[in-house]
């Protein structure tokens, strides 16, 4: 659910009606093993005192430290002892059904290739080490991992009423880009973010984004973007709030008053948000 884009319209030659197809893991190349050895250093040396505590112990319980992109049959051993979850290669993006069902089940999709040199900083579709380093760390923890469960559940659902536009944001803004309150400040959890050096330093230290305090609806009305670093980040205060919220809320009630509220565009700071920081916006004004 990166990009509302998806590759294939039917699931590809070699792949399974899930959409599943084998890690190959023997098939990676040396430079590809040097790609992902790259980035991980990269984001391991910066994100310590950024990232929230969940992921780094997830990187730290996933020993994802070790040489090479991650054979998924030894990955897959500790994360399963740590929540039951599992990753599966996919050729690419999927369907939503498919995506859903996954999260319902306690699998996680992940680009099976790893992204080139001229595509180290930005790559439209994520990539292996997106899925793998950005993702799965919070799934090593159970409370997090008990809230994808309830969104890929929630997801199928969302299916039903035609929302599944609104219920996006919710992964968006959290799973992609949330930002979580810490004892020692704020802290990112987001895999867009995590995965990304630029925005790793940017989604924290910079005074051009909105930084807002988690609301359902709130979040659910906010219009976000893909093509650059976000300009508003919803910060939660906990992850048992984030679990709690999303599995005490009456979604479907929720949807009828989205549907007759207007959407809130990127940026705007409206009646009742609580600003943590009340961005310049500067950054996204420079770029037109």
């Amino acid at each position: 659910m990166a990009d509302p884009l998806h590759v294939y319209d039917a699931p590809p030659l070699g792949a399974n009606a899930d959409w599943t197809i084998p890690q190959n893991w023997e098939a990676f190349s040396a430079d590809e093993h040097a790609m992902w050895d790259h980035l991980f250093a990269r984001q391991s040396e910066m994100l310590p005192g950024r990232a929230a505590q969940a992921f780094l112990r997830g990187v730290d319980v996933l020993k994802l430290e070790k040489p090479g992109i991650p054979d998924y049959r030894e990955l897959n051993a500790r994360l399963m002892a740590a929540t039951g979850w599992q990753v599966v290669a996919v050729p690419g993006l999927v369907p939503d059904d498919v995506f859903f069902d996954h999260l319902a089940n306690r699998r996680f999709p992940a680009g099976n290739f790893i992204r080139t040199p001229d595509q180290i900083d930005y790559l439209q579709e994520p990539d292996v080490f997106h899925d793998v380093f950005g993702h799965v760390p919070m799934l090593a923890d159970p409370v997090f991992a008990d809230y994808m469960v309830a969104y890929g559940k929630g997801g199928l659902r969302s299916l039903g009423f035609g929302a599944l536009h609104k219920l996006a944001r919710l992964y968006w803004y959290t799973v992609e880009f949330g930002l979580i309150a810490e004892p020692d400040g704020l802290r990112i959890y987001g895999a867009g973010i995590v995965s990304s050096y630029g925005e790793s330093i940017f989604a924290l230290d910079d005074p051009s984004p909105n930084r807002i305090g988690f609301d359902l609806l709130r979040l659910m009305r906010t219009e976000y973007r893909i093509d650059d670093y976000q300009q508003n980040y919803f910060v939660i205060p906990s992850l048992e709030h984030l679990l709690k919220v999303t599995v005490e809320t009456d979604f479907a009630p929720l949807y009828a008053q989205l549907e007759a509220l207007p959407d809130i565009a990127i940026a705007d700071i409206v009646p009742g948000d609580e600003v943590i920081t009340h961005g310049t916006q500067y950054y996204a004004r420079a770029k037109g």
